[in-house]
């Protein structure tokens, strides 16, 4: 059984920072590729940044310069560190395959205050 479970989410003030986490079971995860997503309340979820098998990155041009995705395959857990952060960033954060093959989780909220 596939579990996607994302933490690390809250409340900061315009200017800080945050660091989610998101714990895999259930997948092969050193073989895939991992993103990291987020839905803003009455908008599509999108993505916000990969990492390959490789460890190469990607971001949105949203967040470029001030998130780094990274992943540590031991622990089949995969991290957003979120500086700077914007009232904009405000969403649910999710993670899942990229591209994704499996149920959403919970995702984790984030709420950025100006």
């Amino acid at each position: 059984q596939v579990q996607l479970v994302e933490s690390g989410g809250g409340l900061v003030q315009a200017g800080g920072s945050l660091r989610l986490s998101c714990a895999a079971s259930g997948i092969r995860f050193s073989i895939n590729s991992m993103g990291w997503y987020r839905q803003a309340p009455g908008k599509q979820r999108e993505l916000v940044a990969r990492i390959t098998i490789y460890s190469s990155t990607n971001y949105a041009d949203s967040v470029k310069g001030r998130f780094t995705i990274s992943r540590d395959n031991a622990r089949n857990t995969v991290y957003l560190q979120m500086n700077s952060l914007k009232p904009e960033d405000t969403a649910v954060y999710y993670c899942n395959t990229f591209p994704e093959k499996y149920l959403w989780g919970q995702g984790t909220q984030v709420t950025v205050s100006s």
